[in-house]
This record gives structure tokens, sequence and C-alpha cells, in this order.
């Protein structure tokens, strides 16, 4: 029997629900299957169902937590779940499967999620779209001829579409946040570190990529988050401790915070006139709501700026010698998709080069925190475009250099918080003339995941957005 009202509600309130005895778990994960089995097809948004499992799991009772009971899908990228296969979106890695958890995998469980499958992923999340030759095209509910982004973007595509309220995202270069944007949702990527990486490493992408979710209520992301982070045993390092749970911040006064205002790209690519827009309305409604809000600067250097793929080509590299390296065998063209064949196959960073690298990261950190000096929180739009066509950035082509100008109108304003290692948040504010969401970006100092959540729990209120569904929706 269908469960009235699933999709209006958000992972909380299911777990209120059945908490109070008014529906099970299991009733709830055989909801999020169906919807999951109608609207995928249209989506494709859901890979490697792990339903048997599942079942067992709510059956034999889930540990108690603050979302028990509530339906979740791991992104395919990286997150270890012992038993079941898992591809980060790429051909070499079709026929993996992980013996142990990651510890994500192992938080989430004991926040009492009920984990069913996993969703799509671009392959090593290296493009801000959810396309592959392994899974195809992951397609935007709002506009199944358009993206749901990247790389996150099978996430954002289930949650958008009803088939759960809140996934597993993950954020390397703005891969929470621009899935957020194109799928009209509330994505947070939090301080680098806050979550775990381990136990098979310490950081992904010298420190740049970090884990989290997108959700449709700013509460769900600020339980998870509050469920989730931490350091794991043996972490390299671990950012300073919320003064309070970040839950406890849902609702609180933002207070008179000082908001300076970016609509100039950080590496120069032209901003659309949507996402202007998005930024304007958004300031607007922060003024109303009493923020002190202008416009200001932030410059990043080109060299520095660039200096990051001196530390995402090797870590390809990395991943894909490992698994060729478990399968016995040199990697051949056919592993992997062309962009990422020649990725790997061009010449490489020195060790000298990567060391700079990761001093121009730490270099960005600095310039980033001199801004917040002077501000609490930065708005800017979260992507230079809207969300785009398919086939637009997908890998499966022939010419890196264009792949990389391309792919630099979405991450003109995420990927420099990766750098730094600040939290940011894409909000959900704005629509444009062809009904596709259009997320509005806001940045904190270095550990501030609370006024993050504060300012977006007062957007909220102002301009609610849970209830605007797209064409494509499991309710249908």
């Amino acid at each position: 029997m269908a469960i009235q009202g699933y999709s209006d509600f958000d992972g909380l309130e299911l777990a209120r629900m059945v908490a109070e005895n008014e529906v099970s778990a299991t009733e709830l994960l055989e909801e999020a299957i169906e919807r999951a089995e109608r609207v995928n097809p249209q989506i494709n948004a859901v890979v490697y169902p792990y339903y048997d499992e599942a079942r067992e799991r709510a059956y034999a009772g889930l540990p108690d937590g603050p979302f028990t009971g509530v339906p979740f899908l791991l992104k395919d990228l990286y997150l270890l779940y012992a038993g079941q296969p898992m591809s980060n979106g790429s051909r070499i890695f079709a026929d993996y499967v992980p013996d142990h958890d990651h510890e994500m995998t192992t938080r989430y469980k004991a926040a009492g999620l009920s984990i069913f499958g996993r969703s799509t992923s671009p392959e090593f999340g290296i493009t801000a779209t959810t396309e592959s030759i392994l899974h195809g095209k992951t397609r935007n509910p709002w506009n199944l001829e358009h993206t749901a982004g990247g790389s996150s973007g099978g996430a954002a595509a289930a949650v958008a579409a009803g088939i759960l309220p809140v996934a597993n995202a993950s954020d390397g270069g703005g891969s929470i946040r621009i899935p957020a944007s194109c799928c009209g949702l509330f994505g947070l990527k939090p301080t680098r570190a806050r979550t775990p990486a381990g136990p098979d490493v310490g950081e992904g992408w010298a420190g740049q990529s970090t884990i989290h979710a997108v959700s449709r209520s700013v509460r769900d992301s600020a339980a998870l988050l509050d469920a989730t982070a931490g350091p794991d045993l043996g972490a390299p390092y671990y950012p300073p401790p919320p003064e309070r749970p970040w839950l406890d911040e849902v609702g609180r006064d933002p207070g008179n915070l000082r908001v300076g205002v970016i609509k100039t790209a950080f590496n120069g690519v032209e901003t659309h006139p949507d996402c202007v827009a998005a930024v304007d309305h958004a300031a607007n409604l922060c003024r109303q709501l009493g923020l002190e809000v202008e416009d200001a600067e932030l410059e990043i250097p080109e060299e520095l700026r660039i200096a990051l793929w001196n530390v995402v080509r090797p870590s390809t590299l990395v991943a894909v010698q490992d698994r060729a390296a478990q399968l016995g065998r040199e990697p051949n063209p056919e592993d992997v998709e062309p962009i990422t064949w020649q990725m790997i196959n061009s010449e490489q960073p020195s060790a000298a080069d990567y060391i700079r690298a990761t001093r121009a990261v730490h270099a960005i950190g600095r310039i980033v925190a001199g801004f917040f000096t002077g501000y609490d929180l930065m708005l800017t739009p979260t992507m230079a475009m809207p969300p785009f066509p398919l086939g637009h950035l997908n890998l499966d082509r022939d010419d890196m250099r264009a792949q990389g100008e391309d792919v630099a109108y979405t991450v003109a304003y995420t990927s420099t918080f990766n750098s730094a290692g600040n939290p940011a948040a894409s909000i959900p504010l704005y629509w444009n003339e062809d009904g596709l969401p259009i997320g509005t970006h806001f940045v904190a100092p270095y550990g501030d995941e609370a006024s993050l959540i504060r300012i977006g729990s007062a957007l909220e209120q102002a301009q609610p957005w849970a209830s605007r569904k797209p064409p494509v929706h499991s309710d249908a």
C-alpha cells in the first residue's frame, strides 16, 4: 500500500513516523523501491539495487538512530559497502565488489538508514555531468534532455524525483553543489575533513574532496552531518568541532551577518544572466532577513587555480593503475572513457609539480581566509551556466583541452572552496523561464557550517522550495 504523502516528508519526519509506529521501516523501504522501479527507467539515477540485502536488514531491525528506517542511496564512487558492487562509473571497476565498508557507510548504517542501492556517478567523478559508457545518461527530472549535474547527479535526480528525501553525495570540485543546483535541492559541502575518508585513505584529491549529501530539507542535511561528522581512527587532521549540534542551528536567527556578493567567476568565464539573476534574487531575500549585503571581490591567481589539475590527474592515474594491478594486467583503452584515457596517458606532473600543487591548494585557503576577515558569508552563483543539455560534458569525446574549457563553466564558483577547504552550500531559490532550477551558492569561513545551516534554514522559511516538484516525479 502506498504511503500517503511520502514524497512530502523529509527524512527526519519519516524517521519520526517509524519511531512512533505510524509506518514500519520495511514499508518505507518498499515504498522507495517501488518508486525507484517506476521512475528510474526515465531518469537512470539508480544502479546496483541492493533490495534483498536491504530487506534483510529492515526485517532484522535497523539500529536506533536519527534516521532509522529512512531509505538511502550510496553514490557509486569510492563509498565501499562490503559484499555489494561498486564501479566508480568505470568499466575497469565493473566487476568490483569490496570486502569491507567505508567509514561513512558504517556511520550511515549506525544512523539507522536503510541503504538499498547506489546512485550514478560519472567515471571517477571527473566531470560535471553524470553520464558514462558503463551506465548511460542520468537525466534531470526537470527536463529529461538536460543534465542532473555531476558528479553526484544520480543522487540529486533520485531525490528530486521523490524516490527518497536525502542521498549520499561527494564533492571534489562542486560535485554536491552542482547537482543540487541543477535539480533544485539543498546541497552542503562540509569543511575539509569534516567527514571521514577512511579506512583506506586519509583524504581525497589532496583534501579537496569531501563527503556528505543532497537533500530536500536543510534539517536533514544538518542532522545527517551530526550523525556522520568526526575523525575516524588514524585521520590525519580534523577541523574545529561545532559549538552545538548542527540540527540545533535550524531555525536559529542567522544574526546580523555581513554578506559579500561576487558575480564574476574566479576563472574568468562569462556568467549566464540567469545565474546572475538568481544571485540578485537571493541577495534581496537576505536584505529582507536583515542581513548587510554588498558587492565584494576575490581574486584567485590563475597559476594557483590550474595547479589543482596536478592533483586530479595523478589521482586518476593511480585509481586506474591500482585496479589494473588487482586484475593482474595493464590498463587498456576499453577500460576507461576516452577523456580519462587521454588524462592518464598525458605527461604526468612530477613529484615536484605535485608538491607545488598542494602548496597552491593551501595558498588558495589563505587568500579565502583573508576574505572572511571582512565578511561573514560570501554569495555567488553556484554555476556560471544553467543546467545544460546532455552530451555536452560527457567523457566520451576526444579533446581533453576542450573538455577542460567546458567544465570551467560548471566549477567557476565552486572549486575554489574545495581547494580552500571552506564549507559551502547551494540553495534552491530560483527557477528560470525554461523551468530549470538555478542554485545560489553561499560560502562560510573555515569550520563554520553553522552559519550556512542558519541562513539556509532562514531562506527555506522565507521561500520554501520542497513542495516544488519536477515534471518527472514518482508521485505521477
